[in-house]
């Protein structure tokens, strides 16, 4: 009688916990190209309720590896206790966002507001380096999908007026290292104040004493771009500029 009470109060203690966030491997074909991509889904995920969600790329080649590595640093662990799907393609085909691999846009996109309930069917959309230019320009090609573009860092892919036009109703928020030597400041900078000249809830951090990659962004730092996703869902126009 005893083992059976202990087994009860066992499952009865089970049946309480939290349900913890999933990680998930998948793949489609879309647009003729093989799709491997991740999910993460939050603690106590329920497919019939409605989640915000997060289109994240890796930096670099834009491989499951960055993929991965953007998850475990800079996502996943918010995301699973804020309650965020993050969804994280790797570049098919070995091209990258900004040079071919955009051709799965918007459909896959579809599938993914398909298959996961998703506030508004828009996403914040995210990346470091790569996947920071990444970001901005397939929100710039499909702004109909997406609510913010975060970059940390990343700048347009070819910029003109009328691909930053394309991403003025949405929040854009851009960091880059103080120490980062490449040419991402000046061009950030630049973007930034032609988004907020037209009304846009736009930033241009510049992080004091890092490098190229960001350690203000990653581990529990994480938490500032969660709270661009949130001032994201409140609007992202300047007030007085509607």
């Amino acid at each position: 009688m005893k083992t059976g009470w202990t087994l009860l109060a066992a499952l009865t203690i089970l049946a309480t916990l939290p349900v913890r966030g999933e990680l998930l491997e998948k793949t489609k074909k879309v647009a003729g190209m093989t799709v491997h991509y991740k999910v993460v889904l939050p603690d106590g995920y329920d497919p019939s309720k409605t989640y915000p969600a997060i289109l994240a790329f890796g930096g670099g080649p834009e491989t499951m590896d960055t993929v991965d590595s953007v998850l475990s640093r800079n996502l996943r662990a918010e995301a699973e206790k804020l309650g965020y799907i993050v969804i994280a393609p790797a570049a098919p085909d070995d091209q990258v966002f900004f040079e071919g691999g955009d051709r799965i846009f918007p459909e896959f996109l579809k599938m993914m507001l398909a298959e996961y309930k998703i506030e508004g069917n828009k996403f914040n959309i995210a990346g470091p380096s790569n996947g920071g230019i990444a970001a901005m320009h397939v929100a710039a090609e499909n702004p109909q999908y997406f609510l913010s573009v975060t970059a940390f860092p990343g700048y347009m892919w070819e910029p003109s007026a009328a691909k930053l036009q394309a991403i003025s109703k949405m929040c854009v928020f851009l960091y880059v290292g103080e120490n980062d030597q490449y040419m991402w400041h000046g061009e950030m900078q630049k973007e930034v104040e032609w988004l907020r000249s037209k009304g846009t809830v736009a930033t241009y951090s510049v992080e004091k004493g890092q490098p190229h990659r960001l350690a203000t962004l990653a581990g529990a730092n994480a938490v500032r771009l969660f709270d661009g996703f949130k001032q994201a869902e409140k609007g992202c126009t300047q007030p007085g500029k509607d």
